[in-house]
């Protein structure tokens, strides 16, 4: 009797499903950070960085 063999055949590069979900999810994590950062602040990212 041979053994099973299983063998993951997802695609590991490019424009996965999980690819695509953590990329949205960190790209709304950090507009929400920006709309905070300005919210407790006063100023956008551009006007925090030009006052340093």
């Amino acid at each position: 009797m041979q053994p099973k063999v299983y063998v993951d055949e997802t695609p590991r590069i490019g424009f996965t499903k999980y690819a695509e979900k953590l990329n949205s999810r960190l790209a709304m994590i950090g507009f929400v950070s920006l709309i905070a950062l300005e919210v407790f602040t006063g100023h956008g990212l551009i006007g925090l960085v030009t006052n340093l």
